[in-house]
């Protein structure tokens, strides 16, 4: 039975911030194709942080990339708000990831020739955006990069650069940071503190988080947690904390 995609945007879409309806991504074909999501739907709330969580080709940071516009699906429809992904072009899709969405990954992804403040402003200045002041201003000071924004890469510590990645996901006000194992890369103590902040800048300054972890402490800072396994949704977690993504891990190990 063929299904009926959304072609329209719900009346409450102005309280969602992301969304995959029917998501299917298939890579290969024929014997060797491997279904990494199957026919997922899901919601992501505006000013919410949600944790994606799931084993080792679960299909979580597939979802995740096709959300953010960085994979496309084989079938099925991704949102960001009110904006159908299927039908931007690719010059169209790389505006609406700039514009629209800010990213922190693993590896900081910064560039070694400039400077803090210039890695935070880059995207901007590329756009030929100008950025407002007074925000670029509280997002430092709430990350204490002020006395880092001289500085270049190799003189900041892991998690100095970390908070500069943050910084530069946060200083355009997008409507959603994505997080792909943000953590991973960081010591107990900075990733305690990057977590910390991406708590804060969800009840603080109403940003909208989606973030990709293994990690049970980390997805016990979300507001939600969703569990994927062999490319389907299994489970959610509301208010989680550590000891229930735990123990949902282990029963959905078993």
């Amino acid at each position: 039975m063929t299904e009926t995609l959304l072609t329209e945007t719900p009346a409450t879409s102005h309280d969602v911030a992301a969304r995959v309806v029917h998501a299917r991504k298939e890579y290969g074909t024929g014997d060797s194709s491997v279904v990494a999501l199957d026919g997922v739907s899901v919601t992501f709330a505006a000013g919410a942080f949600t944790a994606i969580m799931g084993p080792s080709g679960s299909g979580k940071s597939t979802l995740m990339h096709c959300l953010a516009g960085l994979d496309t699906l084989s079938s099925g429809q991704a949102f960001i708000g009110g904006t159908d992904l299927a039908t931007l072009s690719d010059a169209e899709r790389t505006v609406l990831r700039r514009d629209r969405l800010g990213f922190v990954f693993q590896a900081f992804n910064l560039l070694p020739t400039l400077t803090a403040a210039e890695n935070i402003t880059l995207p901007a200045d590329l756009a030929g955006r100008k950025l407002d002041k007074a925000w670029v201003d509280t997002v430092v000071s709430t990350l204490k990069l002020g006395d880092r924004l001289g500085h270049r890469p190799s003189q900041l510590s892991g998690g100095q650069q970390q908070r500069v990645a943050v910084a530069r996901a946060l200083v355009s006000r997008p409507e959603v940071v994505f997080g792909d194992e943000p953590t991973g890369a960081l010591d107990s103590k900075t990733g305690t503190e990057l977590l910390k902040f991406l708590r804060s800048a969800v009840d603080e300054l109403r940003q909208t988080v989606v973030m990709v972890t293994h990690d049970p402490v980390a997805a016990s800072y979300a507001d939600r947690v969703i569990f994927l396994v062999d490319g389907a949704v299994v489970e959610e977690l509301a208010a989680p904390t550590r000891d229930d993504v735990l123990e949902t891990m282990k029963r959905l190990g078993d």
